[in-house]
């Protein structure tokens, strides 16, 4: 009979499986009305040491030669979208109609969706920290291996980037953003969970990003996903790049969606926090452009100009 008060004790001290499963970010964990479990607390591959987001410090990332340009697929088709609320962020359903490759990627990837992370703070609102630098909002672009586009087997085996996100950067700028709006208009018609809409009007990919011949430069390390269960299955492109939303585009996010049916909590700060680096390397790529640095460059042209001119007399 003493064991069964010791079989209770321990079931009612441990998270039911139900429980584990409803993570929470740590502005929902803080909300005297809700009981989840908040970042410190998620389960599956979440605590182990190969997690994401990071700080990216510029100055050690060391330099890829192989980080070249992407090719996009797709990219340029103009689409009504399908949006969700999906509990955590606004999701906008891609249905595997675009791929990336190239990239220093070593297969096709096949894109699946993408959502949003943000802040009510215009420097609180991105995963990713440049040089310690939060930004207002981060864009992922989630991709997925695609099979038989692998160079090598060896490659195809590799669970490590099973997964490919391109991760933006976003910030306030003076002027409204046209690619963005059809998005952030759909926001109203999603406010609370599961609930999901139809774009009203046709956008593609490339009315979200930076032009092509921006997005050369980029930072490249394995991760996770960021958010349960976190499996490190992940490679990270960040670019430099940043897009820039109007202030009122970038506050939508959280005055129109919420974490809850009944409304109760904005979604806002959806950003799990900083992940411990160790000893992975962050790659950054090698984008043409001039061969010397400006200053140096600025001395040299007058000075082989002079050199020329006395050599032609």
């Amino acid at each position: 009979m003493r064991l069964l008060p010791a079989l209770l004790a321990l079931a009612a001290a441990r998270p039911s499986a139900s429980a584990e499963s409803h993570w929470c970010y740590e502005i929902q964990a803080k909300a005297s009305n809700y009981t989840c479990l908040g970042p410190s607390q998620w389960g599956e591959d979440c605590q182990k040491n190969r997690q994401s987001p990071i700080d990216i410090v510029t100055t050690k990332t060391q330099v890829d030669p192989d980080l070249g340009s992407f090719s996009f697929s797709g990219y340029d088709e103009k689409r009504k979208w399908k949006v969700q609320n999906n509990g955590h962020s606004v999701m906008v359903l891609l249905e595997g109609e675009a791929s990336i490759a190239g990239g220093g990627l070593a297969a096709r990837y096949g894109a699946t969706q993408l959502h949003l992370h943000w802040s009510e703070k215009l420097d609180g609102g991105s995963e990713h920290t440049l040089d310690g630098r939060r930004f207002a909002m981060e864009m992922h672009i989630v991709h997925k291996k695609e099979k038989g586009t692998s160079r090598n087997k060896k490659e195809a085996q590799d669970p490590k980037d099973e997964i490919a996100v391109l991760a933006f950067l976003l910030e306030a700028g003076s002027e409204e953003n046209d690619g963005f709006q059809p998005l952030v208009e759909a926001l109203a018609y999603v406010p609370r969970p599961k609930m999901n809409t139809t774009m009203k009007e046709s956008i593609s990919l490339f009315d979200l990003i930076p032009k092509k011949e921006k997005l050369r430069h980029y930072y490249r390390y394995l991760g996770s996903l960021t958010t349960p269960g976190c499996k490190e299955t992940v490679v990270w492109t960040v670019f430099q790049e940043r897009i820039q939303l109007h202030r009122d585009q970038i506050f939508a996010f959280s005055k129109k969606l919420y974490y809850d049916t009944e409304q109760s909590l904005s979604m806002t700060d959806n950003v799990r926090p900083l992940q411990y680096q160790g000893q992975r390397p962050v790659f950054k790529s090698q984008a043409p452009g001039q061969l010397l640095p400006l200053p140096l460059a600025t001395i040299l042209v007058p000075t082989l100009t002079c050199l020329m001119t006395g050599f032609l007399r």
